[in-house]
């Protein structure tokens, strides 16, 4: 069995202990919801209903993913809808 090197997994814990995560955006779900991931301990975090900051559990992972998925179809279906709007309006 290899011995852990623990003094290099606890620089970056201990740093988080005395000053709090730094988390930084890996994921925009949509407008409003985003996934950050902390730069030294890699704990993964995303917003909630509220709009705070949760740890991403795998639910989570699972409710963004979905709602990603119907963000992106609806966005893309309201652009289309314009587009064919002016299309009507220069032809019309």
């Amino acid at each position: 069995m290899k011995p852990i090197n623990q003094k290099a997994n606890i620089i970056p814990r201990l740093h988080c202990l005395l000053f709090d995560h730094v988390f930084e955006e890996t994921r925009a779900v949509t407008l409003h919801v985003k996934e950050y991931e902390c730069k030294y301990c890699k704990k993964q975090a995303t917003t909630n209903g509220n709009g705070r900051l949760t740890e991403l559990t795998p639910a989570f992972r699972e409710i963004n993913g979905i709602l990603e998925r119907v963000y992106k179809h609806r966005t893309m279906r309201k652009s289309m809808l314009k587009v064919a709007k002016q299309d009507l309006k220069i032809t019309g």
